[in-house]
């Protein structure tokens, strides 16, 4: 649109509209009996009992404000975890929380960076605050250290590091992630998203609290959103220092957290056991999931989270597009990732029992009728 059309009507200022908007994943599939939706990475234990009932008490209280500070939240997460509540931030999930660390520190002229298949939020948020995204190269779909200083320039102000990462599932151990930190200049922020991070099982991985409590560049966020399968509420946190977290308060809306996920929140974080009962399914169905999908003949990126990436070829027969199409008929909802640069890639969540059965069943009987011709 030429700018002199822009004074009929209000006009979105210059980069708006150059943001692709963000896309889930479907979630239906109409004409299909039962549904097996593996597309969201969520935890296919549910929610806590015990969050479930905080969340039902708050029915009577629907006409009050929550507590702005949720004080009490911060609390129960530095409790948990053993952090200083006053450096914990909460948001409307950590999307927010992403979102409003480029608010506050990227304006026009800086610049943002994330890897090749990074959460493509993190564009989004740079394009957000008028940013301008930077994009380092993976190494085997994996993040790499070289790759991400090689893009460092004097309007470097963010540095976004999923880990582990959507959707691949792969991660970089935490003597890289401090090499990392430690080849930044100091006025450049590193944001460890760690969305997945009580699904790894991996003894040189660490979340990155011992960074973001050491260092005044640093902030890690977390998510209720997965293991604690609170998604719907939409809740997250931060651990960073305490001049980054006084900015994000002066930025983020007064009640940016709503009474249904503060007391869910709560109880979620306090449920110990359900949380452990979570792990332990993980790490029972992620290998099962791998290790079946590859005698199928498909490539599958090794995970530490609570998905698999599974890769596709028309060469050999078989397309993540008709994988998709054929899955989605039967009630077998993945999640296509082209959008990440990943066209010939399905992400398949860790479900039950019965789910991850049923789509192993699906895609053999998919790969069967491909290769058939």
């Amino acid at each position: 649109m030429s700018p002199a059309s822009t004074n009929n009507r209000p006009f979105p200022r210059l980069g708006v509209l150059a943001i692709d908007p963000y896309v889930p994943g479907k979630s239906g599939a109409p004409g299909a009996g039962k549904i097996y939706k593996l597309s969201s990475n969520e935890t296919p234990l549910g929610a806590s009992p015990l969050a479930i009932d905080a969340f039902s008490k708050l029915a009577s209280k629907l006409e009050l404000y929550p507590d702005g500070s949720v004080a009490r939240l911060r609390g129960a997460i530095g409790k948990r975890f053993g952090l200083d509540p006053d450096r914990i931030v909460c948001g409307n999930g950590s999307d927010d929380l992403l979102h409003l660390l480029s608010l506050a520190y990227v304006g026009p002229g800086d610049e943002g960076i994330f890897t090749t298949h990074g959460f493509l939020v993190y564009k989004i948020a740079i394009l957000t605050a008028g940013g301008t995204p930077v994009v380092a190269p993976e190494k085997n779909l994996t993040a790499d250290v070289d790759a991400i200083l090689a893009c460092v320039t004097p309007r470097t102000k963010i540095v976004y590091l999923a880990n582990p990462n959507n959707p691949t599932g792969t991660y970089m151990p935490f003597e890289e992630v401090k090499r990392l930190h430690a080849s930044l200049p100091k006025n450049v922020i590193l944001v460890l998203d760690a969305a997945y991070a009580e699904y790894v099982r991996r003894n040189d991985y660490a979340e990155g609290i011992e960074l973001a409590a050491t260092n005044e560049n640093v902030v890690m966020t977390r998510t209720f959103s997965k293991i604690f399968g609170l998604a719907n509420l939409r809740l997250g946190w931060m651990y960073a220092p305490p001049h980054i977290c006084d900015a994000i308060n002066r930025v983020r809306g007064p009640f940016n957290v709503n009474g249904a996920a503060l007391e869910a929140g709560i109880a979620a974080v306090e449920d110990i056991a359900h949380v452990e009962a979570a792990i332990d399914h993980n790490e029972k169905w992620l290998p099962w999931l791998m290790n079946e999908l590859a005698a199928l003949g498909l490539e599958v990126t090794p995970s530490v989270a609570n998905f698999v990436l599974v890769h596709f070829s028309k060469a050999s027969g078989v397309s993540a597009a008709d994988a998709d199409s054929f899955l989605t008929a039967r009630g077998i909802i993945v999640r296509a990732v082209g959008a990440y640069g990943l066209p010939e890639c399905l992400r398949i969540t860790v479900g039950t029992e019965e789910a991850n059965r049923i789509v192993v069943e699906g895609l053999r009987a998919y790969v069967q009728e491909a290769r058939r011709g």
